[in-house]
């Protein structure tokens, strides 16, 4: 799903945000919870990693190929068609 130094880059630039003053153990707490709020909000953002989009867009290209192949074919078909119709 999506990278977990990601998430804890976030959390921290968020901690960063609160007063640095108050205790370790209530920060390391606290950045705990920002992280299982930010990927239970990225779950359900229906978020796919780059690589995965990559994935799918060479897919997506082989299969415009593919189609664009077919309609070619077609094309020739319905002339020799037309061509022997006459």
């Amino acid at each position: 799903m999506i990278n977990h130094k990601i998430l804890d880059g976030i959390s921290e630039q968020i901690e960063q945000l609160f007063e640095p003053t108050r205790q370790r153990s209530a920060d390391s707490e606290r950045q705990s919870q920002v992280s299982a709020l930010l990927q239970g909000a990225f779950k359900r953002m229906d978020l796919v990693t780059r690589e995965e989009f990559d994935v799918q867009s060479a897919v997506l290209a082989r299969s415009r190929a593919k189609l664009e192949q077919l309609e070619s074919e077609i094309e020739q078909l319905e002339l020799q068609l037309r061509q022997c119709d006459r």
